[in-house]
């Protein structure tokens, strides 16, 4: 068993992005799949992490959401180019708590707290000027800055059960360090051909 925990090697590859990645260094894939089986992947932003799991907020109506409601499953990648690393990141998902959900949206812009108002997200738009149309209404609605989260939009957290970081090595010779969860809640460390 490795006594280094994959979350503060995280930590460590995340700060380093933060200050070397040009634009949204928290990017990551979000891939899910359904209950067949048939994947879907989207760039989500990563909203919070700690030794629990991944945080990222939706709306609960969405193409996402109901994959996930159906199975739990979720893949994680993040990619630094500027870095020339990656992190993969294999999991279950669990709903973050209304204290959590509320305390993060409350810090949201106002318009993109709207937003959540007003997007039926994932589904069929007719045109843009639709959205706009629906966003005015809730601008109207909720004319002050107490905008309360709807029921239909909160988050989830990845709880890891394996990792793996990759580093860009000379002629493709990568490394490859791997952390797999066990039973009793440790983690086991390995290396992957490149």
């Amino acid at each position: 068993m490795s006594s280094i925990d994959p979350f503060a090697k995280f930590a460590t590859w995340f700060a380093e992005a933060e200050a070397s990645e040009p634009k949204d260094p928290n990017a990551m894939i979000v891939v899910t799949a359904t209950p067949q089986g048939k994947p879907s992947a989207r760039t989500i932003l990563l909203k919070g992490v700690d030794a629990r799991g991944f945080v990222f907020y939706t709306n609960k109506e969405s193409r996402k959401a109901g994959e996930l409601a159906s199975n739990p499953n979720v893949f994680l990648l993040f990619y630094w180019k500027s870095l020339g690393r990656q992190v993969r990141i294999e999991g279950k998902v669990e709903s973050v708590t209304d204290a959590e959900a509320d305390a993060y949206y409350a810090s949201r812009p106002r318009i993109s707290r709207l937003g959540a108002w007003a997007s039926q997200q994932s589904r069929p738009l007719d045109e843009r000027a639709t959205l706009e149309r629906r966003l005015a209404e809730y601008e109207a609605e909720f004319p002050g800055d107490d905008i309360p989260r709807p029921a239909y939009w909160s988050g989830y957290r990845v709880l890891p059960d394996y990792f793996e970081f990759w580093q860009d090595m000379p002629f493709r010779l990568h490394d490859r360090a791997t952390f797999t969860r066990e039973a009793g809640g440790g983690w086991v460390e390995g290396k992957l051909y490149p």
